[in-house]
């Protein structure tokens, strides 16, 4: 430490800094800390149910999986929501606000240097210190002084405190990663959404043009004494109730449209586009398999899992606040009676010295505090326990949805075909006045149904892609992202 001290000074006497240490060593041996419990168990992969590590590996998703649909309209809009959502914004801010905490924690490891400079007119007591001339008379002092301080963290409270900062800063690393995918989810299955309505409502149009074309056939059978009025009021009521259908399909796809303006942040900028065709869209090569390295896929599992590190390091740096805090001080400069005394030498002053401080009787607030850090830890790490196994669910819920759609479609195709064969036998049946309008109108309601549920299981399947790709990470980079999130936060500390 010698050379903190000004020229002339002699070094503090080696008996002294013994001493000193000695009384360090002792004073954080009497550190009462009270009872804390361990730490909450956290959860692995085999607790959460996850495949053996030597199963068969399971290809990670692209970053950027959204371009697999081969949708160029698709993938403007994503790029344009990731650009500009306000939450996504969000996300970013708070990132750069825990890299900042990282910078402000790491400055207690350097030494504090600050400058001083004090101008008074001060007026003297008579009746106190001051001797005669001084005593009643008004003066001028000034104070222009260099001071330093470094503390020494013999007990690694500050390492503890940036540990915890930057776990901190990753974990708001990895939630602003798990933002963006779960933006591009979000804008993905609400595209998804507009080209379902849009192909519902192809049905709809489709069926709007059956009805009338039916109208005209009972028409005619009126006409020729065939029918009575009972069928002509039952046929002209479908054409009302089908344009229904439209109207209230116009109104979902006007909100899903301003769904996705709201996730794009850009007002009317669905009106601006052209309506997906639902089959144009190509599904997603992904494998509808639980992988066994899922927890390192997951940006949000890694955000709980540093919030879970940082607030293990809170826990120790609540602990080292018991310890004895030792600050190693320094000033030079020059004081004096009489502003133009002042850069005189006879005004130089300097000191330099140690100085220790410990927590003797605080009324319990370090045991509450160490207290209540050691629950957030406890709460960290049950956080971190529930989103493994909310994740696992997750992934475990799009896998079987899929498979058991990919079933649903099948029996779907068979059953849409045996319903479009009947209608047109009822229909030819009805046109030769060898069946009832009944008989139209059953097989209609059949072959309606069967259309619809049709565009609803292909939206459904590629709805349920986009959520595995969520579910499996979006593509996020794991520990790579975790090493990128440590550097630009040591990097923005310095």
């Amino acid at each position: 430490m010698t050379p903190l001290l000004p020229e002339g000074a002699a070094p503090l006497p080696r008996r002294v800094l013994a001493v000193a240490a000695a009384a360090l060593v002792a004073l954080a041996g009497c550190a009462d800390m009270g009872r804390v419990g361990a730490p909450a168990p956290s959860v692995g992969a085999t607790e959460a149910g996850l495949p053996a590590v030597d199963a068969a590996p399971v290809a990670a998703v692209d970053r950027q999986w959204w371009r697999a649909f081969g949708d160029p309209q698709l993938d403007r809009l994503i790029e344009q929501a990731l650009q500009g959502n306000p939450n996504l914004q969000v996300a970013r801010a708070r990132l750069e606000k825990a890299r900042a905490a990282v910078s402000a924690t790491r400055a207690a490891e350097l030494p504090q240097v600050k400058g001083d400079l004090q101008v008074n007119r001060s007026l003297y007591s008579e009746n106190y210190i001051y001797p005669d001339p001084l005593g009643g008379s008004i003066q001028n002092t000034g104070l222009l002084q260099l001071g330093a301080s470094w503390e020494l963290d013999f007990f690694g409270k500050n390492r503890a405190a940036i540990e915890a900062a930057v776990g901190n800063a990753r974990a708001a690393q990895a939630d602003a990663e798990a933002a963006q995918v779960l933006l591009a989810s979000n804008v993905a299955r609400s595209y998804l959404q507009w080209a379902r309505l849009v192909a519902q409502r192809a049905v709809a149009e489709r069926t709007l043009a059956q009805r009338e074309e039916t109208l005209r056939l009972v028409r005619d059978r009126v006409s020729a004494g065939l029918d009575t009025r009972l069928e002509l009021r039952q046929s002209e009521g479908g054409l009302p109730e089908a344009r229904q259908q439209i109207e209230a399909l116009d109104e979902q796809i006007a909100i899903a449209q301003h769904a996705i303006d709201a996730l794009a942040a850009r007002p009317a900028l669905a009106e601006s586009m052209t309506a997906p065709a639902l089959a144009a869209l190509q599904p997603i090569p992904l494998q509808p398999v639980l992988p066994a390295d899922l927890l390192g896929r997951r940006a949000d599992i890694a955000a709980a899992r540093w919030r879970a590190e940082a607030a293990t390091h809170d826990v120790d740096y609540a602990r080292k606040q018991f310890y004895p805090n030792v600050n190693l001080t320094a000033f030079v400069g020059l004081q004096s009676l009489g502003l133009d005394n002042l850069l005189k030498s006879g005004s130089a002053q300097w000191g330099v010295g140690p100085a220790v401080s410990l927590p003797i009787f605080e009324g319990g607030r370090l045991r509450a505090n160490l207290r209540a850090k050691a629950a957030d830890r406890d709460a960290a790490i049950e956080s971190y326990n529930a989103a493994v196994f909310d994740a696992v669910r997750d992934v475990a819920d799009q896998v079987s949805s899929i498979r058991s759609i990919a079933r649903q479609q099948v029996q779907q195709r068979q059953a849409q075909t045996a319903a479009e064969g009947a209608y047109e036998i009822a229909v030819q049946r009805y046109g030769a006045g060898l069946g009832n309008y009944l008989n139209v109108l059953a097989a209609e309601t059949a072959v309606l149904a069967q259309r619809r549920q049709a565009v609803d299981l292909a939206a459904r399947a590629l709805d349920t892609q986009v959520a595995l790709a969520r579910a499996l990470g979006g593509g996020w980079q794991g520990e790579a992202g975790d090493r990128q999130a440590a550097a630009t936060a040591t990097t923005s500390s310095h």
